[in-house]
């Protein structure tokens, strides 16, 4: 079946954010009086949202009585910063004008919330044909239902899509929802062959082979 539609997850795919959620945490660190992480250590936990940032900067976990109080201050502090260094990865502008002169749909699944995704997708000036949220349904990737409520929005079979990502959770939700799934060596995460994904591509410009 021709590809129609594909499917991004947001960071580490689509977007590089590492920068200002480095940033964020970073400066929160230096606010309580702690020396700041290097980016080498910070990236990886990217792909795992805030609390895992706070869990690591801080060595505690969510039992700790100011874990709420750092959770809320590091979403601030990304907020208000998050789009100071975030951009698309090299090739991906090409990529999506591509996909639109061929007029087809492309979309983003992440587990991002909606507010921060919204908000990144507006500074960046990225307009997807649908963007489904880690907080839009009851469940959120490695469950396949984000994407096959993204595929209903748009009209189009799971079959028709490719959805690209960078992390295991991604492969699976893809698996499950009977999409044919890219994972990409750039992202966050270290890609391993127990991730039964059915393309390999180490940069954007390849994902175009494919469609």
């Amino acid at each position: 079946m021709t590809v129609n539609t594909i499917l991004f997850d947001l960071d580490g795919t689509l977007v590089d954010t590492a920068p200002d959620l480095s940033y964020a945490l970073n400066t929160l660190l230096l606010e309580n009086g702690i020396d700041e992480k290097p980016y080498g250590q910070i990236k990886p936990l990217v792909a795992f949202g805030g609390k895992a940032l706070i869990k690591f900067g801080f060595n505690c976990d969510e039992s700790h009585p100011e874990f709420t109080n750092r959770h809320q201050r590091i979403l601030e502090i990304y907020t208000n910063n998050i789009d100071k260094s975030s951009k698309t990865f090299d090739g991906v502008d090409t990529l999506l004008n591509i996909i639109k002169q061929q007029k087809m749909f492309w979309g983003v699944v992440t587990n991002k919330p909606e507010n921060l995704t919204h908000l990144l997708l507006e500074k960046l000036d990225l307009k997807p044909d649908v963007v489904v949220c880690g907080d839009t349904l009851e469940y959120n990737k490695p469950h396949p239902a984000p994407l096959l409520y993204a595929c209903a929005q748009l009209g189009v079979l799971p079959q028709s899509c490719l959805f690209v990502g960078d992390d295991k959770n991604d492969m699976v939700a893809g698996k499950n929802a009977n999409i044919k799934t890219v994972a990409v060596t750039y992202g966050y995460g270290k890609v391993e062959s127990d991730w039964n994904y059915n393309y390999l591509v180490n940069q954007v410009e390849e994902i175009l082979e494919l469609i």
